[in-house]
């Protein structure tokens, strides 16, 4: 399948295309002022000429960066993914992530390519909120799942990416219906490159990705269907396979306390069992330890005496117990929801 042909089955919001009248409607929905726009950015840059397209990184762990993909690797992609969930043309999906980033860039690549059925609606915190239709497949953020927990069943498989899942929310999972995926991947990979169920301890490849470990052990990507270059992670993984692992953290995340080696979110799995709203690990300078571990979580204050039952815990090392516990309103994060920490850690200078 090439990118310049779009698929004969491909809908979107119920309406079938030419090649011809998908440009004018993406020149209708860049004129509006809201979540469309974007959608009609990427139809345009997509139904172009251009072998390549610019896109950006989330932003999460620094300031967005531009990456020039190949759009025949972007094809790649969602033919990968379309054989890996038995996609098949007609099959109806929902586009609820922003079309500014490449998990929403490649709900539509997907469908144009696979012949899908797509409807999109605003990519926010809780996009089931009106609807009443059932979906073969869909992808969202943790947050956007933690809020549709009651109408999930509509969706009959989906992809969640963007941030890890938090205990508390796999908990909140079990049982249901719906067939759930966490997925691994970044800018650089066009999105996912391995999935594990839900509860499952770890990822598997897809077909024609192998994996292996740098000196940090971090992963490291050698996908040549969708990057001309192997790409090295920032990711510390155990490696169970060639093809399967297990994720462990971000190496800029690991903290030196005192000369003790701390992955946060290693910490934040032990944590997730004592809060059950946002938060997350990190350090801030300290005379005696160079850097000191603390809490950060999202709200007002509500959890007494945290310190106190974590010390009573038998799952957390002594030094694995924050020196302080920080209550921030609002966590700072990107527009597709997931948390910078950097940035939230800057609220508390304010």
């Amino acid at each position: 399948m090439h990118f310049k042909t779009i698929h004969p089955k491909f809908k979107l919001n119920g309406v079938s295309f030419s090649n011809d009248s998908l440009k004018a409607y993406a020149l209708e929905l860049i004129k509006k002022n809201n979540f469309e726009n974007a959608i009609g950015l990427f139809l345009q840059d997509w139904l172009s000429v251009a072998a390549t397209l610019t896109v950006h990184t989330s932003g999460s762990t620094g300031t967005p960066k531009p990456i020039t993909l190949q759009k025949e690797q972007m094809v790649n992609s969602a033919l990968a993914t379309g054989s890996f969930f038995n996609l098949k043309e007609g099959s109806t999906a929902l586009l609820c992530l922003p079309a500014s980033y490449i998990a929403g860039k490649m709900m539509l690549v997907r469908a144009l390519i696979l012949g899908l059925e797509l409807d999109y609606v605003d990519p926010s915190s809780n996009p089931l909120e009106e609807i009443n239709k059932q979906y073969k497949f869909s992808a969202m953020v943790p947050m956007q799942v933690f809020n549709c927990i009651d109408k999930l069943h509509l969706i009959d498989t989906l992809i969640i990416g963007g941030a890890s899942v938090s205990i508390d929310l796999k908990e909140k999972l079990k049982g249901r219906k719906t067939q759930l995926f966490e997925t691994y991947g970044m800018t650089e990979t066009i999105t996912h490159i391995a999935v594990k169920e839900i509860n499952a301890a770890t990822f598997k490849a897809l077909p024609n990705v192998a994996l292996s470990l740098d000196k940090r052990n971090c992963l490291v990507i050698d996908a040549p269907q969708v990057s001309k270059e192997i790409i090295s992670t920032n990711d510390v993984v155990e490696l169970v396979s060639k093809g399967e692992f297990k994720w462990l953290g971000r190496f800029d995340n690991i903290i030196n306390s005192g000369g003790i080696k701390l992955n946060p979110e290693q910490i934040e799995t032990k944590l997730s069992d004592f809060i059950t709203v946002p938060f997350f690990i990190t350090s801030l300078p300290d005379s005696l330890l160079e850097n000191k571990l603390v809490l950060l979580i999202e709200g007002e204050q509500t959890i007494e005496d945290l310190i106190f039952s974590l010390k009573s815990s038998t799952a957390f090392t002594s030094y694995e117990i924050p020196k302080e516990v920080y209550y921030i309103p609002e966590f700072t994060r990107t527009e597709s929801g997931k948390i910078q920490r950097a940035k939230t850690l800057e609220l508390l200078k304010k």
